[in-house]
């Protein structure tokens, strides 16, 4: 009888532990199926997505359709000065010209800079197309990994940018023309800021071996980040409000380091400057 018993509960806990890893397979399989009909979209693309002009053209597109709900924003808040309150620096307002300006120096940077750069990269790492998707979850943890990575990078850059007089006026001083942020001063700076900003997000996914369509999301991810950065918007919807413990700074972080220069170096989260004693916030309205 002792025996029998024991072999009834082997057989019971082998039969609990086939049935978890069928639901731990089946989990698995429901994760894939949820990014494969994107990804075998992205993948019926290939001659698109295999182009050397794609990845300026995403890049400017994406950039572009990002920065012009801001845009609209600032010229309705001119009409609508109910829109203000919403303004980190409320006193302020860009102007068309302002705006031309950055946008000239984006397509100019485009052209000039970043579509060698992409070809040159199109040209050694050409895009690859696995048959599956990744799974949601290693999507969301690589996609974090990068921005953890670029945060990182861009901290050291910025502040080593900030600290040597040299270093400040001759690369970073460009983006630091206009003290009142808006959408469009995102990318107006100097081609080495440009290219160096270019290289830390385009190598963080080659350094995490990520999927071809977490690099895609990530890029996505990374450009909305930092337009929503310079939005010059606080509004109660905005990411770092949603992060809690005030582990993610947004744009206020940002504009304030427009408005001091001498703190809040770090592009998105805050870690990095309370440790190195450079993080501020902005006082209460």
């Amino acid at each position: 009888r002792l025996a029998g018993k024991c072999l009834q509960r082997i057989r019971n806990m082998n039969c609990t532990a086939v049935l978890k890893k069928h639901v731990y397979s089946m989990d698995t399989v429901q994760e894939e199926q949820i990014l494969q009909p994107l990804w075998n979209f992205m993948r019926n693309q290939h001659d698109w997505l295999t182009s050397p002009f794609f990845p300026v053209l995403f890049s400017f597109v994406v950039y572009m359709s990002f920065c012009l709900p801001f845009i609209t924003l600032d010229l309705l808040t001119i009409k609508l000065p109910y829109l203000r309150k919403y303004k980190i620096q409320s006193q302020s307002n860009p102007t068309a010209e302002m705006m031309a300006a950055c946008l000239v120096q984006t397509v100019y940077n485009h052209i000039v800079f970043i579509f060698p750069v992409t070809v040159a990269h199109w040209y050694w790492r050409p895009m690859n197309f696995p048959p599956t998707a990744p799974e949601l979850r290693e999507v969301i943890f690589d996609v974090i990994g990068c921005l953890l990575l670029f945060d990182m990078q861009y901290f050291i850059w910025h502040l080593l940018h900030h600290k040597i007089p040299w270093l400040y006026k001759t690369f970073h001083k460009a983006h630091h023309k206009y003290t009142a942020t808006f959408a469009l001063t995102t990318e107006h700076s100097s081609a080495w800021e440009t290219l160096s900003l270019g290289f830390f997000a385009a190598i963080n996914p080659m350094l995490l071996k990520c999927h071809p369509l977490t690099e895609t999301i990530f890029f996505i991810v990374n450009i909305w980040l930092s337009v929503e950065d310079h939005s010059g918007y606080d509004f109660p919807w905005s990411i770092h409000r949603l992060v809690p413990f005030g582990l993610y700074g947004g744009a206020p972080h940002h504009d304030l380091h427009h408005m001091k220069f001498r703190s809040n170096y770090a592009p998105y989260f805050t870690h990095w400057d309370k440790l190195f004693g450079t993080f501020a916030q902005l006082n209460a309205k």
